[in-house]
């Protein structure tokens, strides 16, 4: 069994568990009204390269980064610095993420929050919503063509953005077909966990104009950043880099280098 399988095998164990703790009905009735959500999208979308800096414990890839991290500490330094937007990661079996990571980073700062799991079920949209995230992530690989569809139409109803994430060409293709507005290119191979940045810079050539692009994974250094966004990348996804980092709020900006203009993002 692959990574990803593995990956949405948790997923939907974790659902079918959590389902029968907490209803859907009872969800929706802890959704905040539409005036309280935060516009993840035009975060992303507006001139300058965005930073989505990222909440993580561990991966599987790299073990223990840093699991004993206070949540609402680490996100008001990513704001502190200058980041455009949040993801968490409330993946807990592989990742060591929760559900309340995700209730603490909303209730830390002002900035829109990404929950970032392996949606494969509409119950997980609705968890999000109550939670106050802003927008979700929807892997490609882990769903069915429909699966897909129905994921991003529902997840939109809940007034949720969505990242939409591809590895390849074929995803690519997949993305299009449901007419995914921002579309992450993630340059981790799910398979082997390896990472190519060049992925992105393969990639992109191929989304048409008008789509938010978002490259996630491998991106530590300023340079990078820059050739990311030379050739049209609007926003970069960073984790480890950032949670690694002895001052979260530093390397924020160092990664942005202009503080003032990314803060004009919110604005």
């Amino acid at each position: 069994m692959g990574m990803i399988e593995q990956f949405v095998g948790s997923a939907r164990e974790e659902v079918r568990r959590r389902s029968s703790e907490v209803s859907v009905s009872e969800l929706a009735a802890r959704i905040p009204s539409e005036e309280e959500r935060r516009p993840f999208n035009e975060a992303l979308a507006r001139p300058g390269l965005s930073l989505i800096a990222e909440f993580k414990r561990r991966s599987p890839s790299s073990g223990e980064i840093r699991v004993d991290a206070d949540v609402a500490d680490v996100v008001r330094a990513y704001e502190a610095g200058g980041a455009a937007a949040l993801s968490v990661l409330t993946q807990g079996s592989h990742f060591g993420g929760s559900l309340e990571d995700l209730s603490a980073a909303r209730a830390a700062t002002g900035l829109p929050v990404l929950r970032k799991d392996f949606v494969v079920d509409d119950y997980q949209l609705y968890e999000a919503a109550a939670r106050g995230a802003d927008a979700v992530l929807l892997i490609v690989a882990a769903l069915r063509d429909d699966e897909l569809a129905e994921l991003h139409g529902k997840a939109r109803a809940l007034d949720l953005d969505c990242l939409v994430e591809i590895h390849d060409e074929r995803e690519l293709e997949r993305s299009l077909r449901i007419d995914a507005d921002v579309i992450g290119i993630n340059n981790r191979n799910l398979d082997d966990l390896s990472v190519d940045v060049d992925t992105t810079f393969e990639l992109i050539t191929d989304v048409p104009a008008g789509k938010t692009v978002v490259s996630e994974s491998g991106v530590s250094e300023r340079s990078t950043l820059e050739e990311l966004e030379r050739v049209g990348v609007d926003a970069v996804l960073v984790g480890e880099a950032l949670m690694r980092a002895d001052d979260p709020e530093a390397k924020v900006r160092e990664l942005t280098a202009d503080e003032e203009t990314t803060r004009e993002h919110l604005l």
